[in-house]
């Protein structure tokens, strides 16, 4: 059985949850809620995410409006991703500040055992479930404080996940075109201030998927680029003639994307194929391994060590790089799997029969360059024309926090100092 949804993390396409042919499109408005007169008077934050857009492309394919605004406010060399660097676990960092293993989202397939149940980001009844997901997004902290919060297609909005869904949200579909996002967004902003939202999130995919099918350097990445971009410049203009103030941009994406060594491809060792000693979980750029007998997993690991052929790193998790937060002791869910095997990028591991796609994510960005991440910033909040040093993604959480005057009840591992010289 475990076979069959493993596969699912192998979907690389637009689609994010399962679609079917009566995709509903219509909005959720959860009712009886009003901005408090304190959130009235509070500035605006509209979040954006761009999946897969590497910290290079705008440069690389000359972005016109993100360029100029990354230029006129404040841009960061690069973002780093949480590891792994993949696409729901850096969603949620980014909406909670807290690495992967402590929220719980440690990949887009998971299963756990303390549940006895699968985690697959295909699977709507998953996505929607705030069960799943730890720590509290930044919705949930506004609405919890009196700040009316909405979204587009944000991985988790959908859930009750913190006890709080947005306000105003759509579930996900391929249905609207960029264009049509922004105009959900601009009629937002048009409510009257006490039912107007004053943080926003917003997600394009077509970045990731494009990247994915083609290839980073391909035309129809160049293309998604510019898409994305247009869409950005056409949000920023309307939203100016709204002439609202205090209104603040934090263009984001989760993760890179690297051309895939799809001609030599990495073998699982046959060891690990006997399905009554182990459970696999291959992400293709990240095999984990659940040791059914724990009085194994030393005898195991040394048996691969010994084994082991080139293109590929094998770690105990409790010995995994402490500083990408993936170890034993980070794992406060225990979804992991007792032993990880790491390939070298760009190599994948491919099981027998298996395709892949032109490009690939999840490997450290700490190692590989590929798989950093963007981050622009404009804004009444945002210092103009200064260029930041890396960072990682969890810290965002409380720079977007202070922005919008919310005080953070819980423990996070963004810490505020970190993006503190972005503000005026």
């Amino acid at each position: 059985m475990k076979q069959a949804l493993q596969l699912l993390v192998l979907i690389f396409s637009l689609t994010v949850f399962g679609q079917n042919g009566n995709t509903d499109t219509a909005q959720v408005v959860i009712p009886g809620r009003y901005n408090s007169v304190e959130a009235q008077a509070k500035p605006y934050v509209i979040m954006i995410s761009a999946d897969g857009f590497r910290y290079d492309y705008a440069k690389k394919y000359h972005a016109e409006n993100l360029l100029k605004y990354s230029n006129e406010g404040t841009q960061a060399k690069a973002m780093l991703p949480s590891y792994p660097s993949i696409t729901f676990p850096n969603h949620w960092s980014l909406i909670t500040g807290l690495y992967p293993a402590h929220h719980g989202l440690i990949d887009n397939y998971f299963y756990d055992y303390k549940r006895k149940e699968p985690y697959a980001k295909s699977n709507k009844k998953n996505a929607e479930d705030g069960t799943w997901y730890g720590g509290l997004p930044l919705w949930g902290l506004a609405e919890k404080q009196g700040m009316l919060s909405a979204s587009v297609m944000w991985v988790g909005s959908a859930s009750d996940a913190g006890g709080a869904r947005p306000t105003y949200y759509y579930p996900y579909h391929e249905k609207f075109s960029p264009e049509e996002k922004v105009n959900k967004v601009i009629d937002w902003l048009r409510l009257p201030m006490d039912r107007r939202p004053h943080f926003i999130s917003l997600y394009f995919p077509e970045a990731d998927a494009n990247g994915h099918h083609f290839g980073p350097d391909s035309k129809e990445t160049e293309e998604a680029v510019h898409k994305i971009d247009q869409a950005v410049g056409q949000l920023v203009q309307k939203v100016k003639e709204l002439g609202l103030k205090n209104v603040n941009f934090v263009f984001v994406s989760d993760h890179g994307m690297i051309k895939a060594d799809n001609e030599n491809p990495l073998e699982i060792p046959q060891l690990l194929l006997d399905k009554n000693r182990f459970d696999i979980y291959n992400s293709q750029t990240l095999l984990r391994v659940y040791v059914k007998n724990p009085d194994e997993v030393k005898k195991v690991y040394k048996e691969l060590k010994a084994n082991k052929t080139g293109g590929y790193k094998i770690y105990l998790d409790k010995k995994f790089p402490g500083s990408l937060h993936f170890s034993t002791k980070d794992d406060r869910y225990s979804r992991i799997g007792q032993i990880l095997l790491f390939p070298e990028a760009p190599r994948i591991f491919l099981e027998k029969g298996e395709k892949s796609t032109a490009g690939k994510h999840g490997y450290s960005p700490k190692t590989v360059p590929e798989m950093k991440a963007t981050f622009y910033a404009w804004g009444s909040a945002f210092k103009r024309n200064i260029t930041i040093n890396e960072f990682e993604n969890v810290n965002v959480y409380p720079l977007v926090a202070h922005i919008l005057g919310l005080k953070i009840n819980g423990p996070v591992d963004g810490k505020l100092k970190v993006l503190k010289e972005t503000l005026k």
